[in-house]
């Protein structure tokens, strides 16, 4: 791992070889000291910055008493590299991994394209529930935990950082649980839509064909490290830091922008289904 600038499975590492170094009880400058490493060593380690050798970093763990699993973890964390990150987890549900959500803990700005439902984060625990439920590979008595994980997700959503969601108007058309679940649903969006930190604007079918077809996809920037792209599907997840990928996601996204209505448009698209739903 040369050193560099954090990337996501960078700080991935770093936060497994601080939670290894936590358990000895000794401070960074103690164990730079026991190991004869300069203590910036230590810290660009933790930062997932790199700037060791593979040899390094077993002298470390072994030193810190990591557990095999840990080893064997941290180490395939260590050689990975590439464009991309991906994760397959086990329990089947790609929007819950740990790498997202502290992802998304750190972002201080997050663009969130969705072509076919509402956004995760502005779903209501009742829609979130109806998603989880028709997923094929969550069991069903694991769908409660499940649909409460997900809706948890969206205490994020505070003053403090800015948030803008683009949505297209078929989403907001599908009907996802009971009718009284669609309306609180679109409700919920006209509340959220007015908080200032807050961007929300609809792509309207009379757009026809446009740039984000290929699907949804999550933008996060973050005050010290390079932005992050993540995308999803039925039990996979991807992150991607590299330039290429982040400019043609942000030329997705201005391409959208432009045929996006405004704001107050978008509220009246949302009241105007709603009406019809009464």
């Amino acid at each position: 791992m040369p050193k560099r600038s954090s990337s996501v499975v960078g700080r991935e590492f770093g936060a497994g070889v601080r939670a290894v170094i936590a358990r000895t009880g000794l401070t960074h400058r103690r164990l730079a000291e026991l190991l004869g490493w300069q203590e910036a060593k230590i810290s660009d380690l933790t930062l997932g910055k790199g700037g060791v050798s593979e040899q390094e970093v077993v002298l470390l763990l072994a030193y810190c008493q990591a557990t095999t699993e840990e080893r064997e973890h941290l180490l395939e964390l260590f050689r990975e590299s590439g464009k991309a990150w991906l994760q397959i987890p086990e329990d089947g549900v790609p929007d819950q991994v740990r790498t997202l959500i502290d992802q998304e803990r750190d972002a201080e700005e997050i663009t969130d394209w969705s072509l076919t439902l509402v956004p995760g984060l502005l779903q209501i625990p009742e829609y979130a529930y109806v998603v989880t439920e028709h997923s094929t590979l969550i069991e069903a008595e694991k769908v409660p935990a499940v649909a409460a994980a997900r809706a948890a997700r969206a205490n994020i959503l505070r003053p403090g950082r800015q948030f803008t969601f683009l949505i297209h108007e078929h989403a907001l058309w599908l009907q996802v649980g009971s009718l009284e679940v669609w309306r609180e649903q679109l409700a919920h969006l006209l509340r959220m839509s007015v908080r200032k930190y807050i961007s929300l604007r609809i792509v309207p079918r009379s757009a026809g064909m446009h740039a984000g077809t290929a699907g949804d996809f999550r933008m996060m920037k973050f005050p010290k490290y390079p932005t992050v792209v993540y995308v999803e599907s039925v039990n996979y997840c991807l992150f991607f830091d590299d330039a290429d990928t982040i400019k043609a996601h942000d030329d997705i996204l201005a391409a959208l922008a432009a045929v996006a209505l405004s704001e107050e448009e978008s509220r009246a698209v949302i009241d105007n289904i709603l009406e019809g739903l009464q």
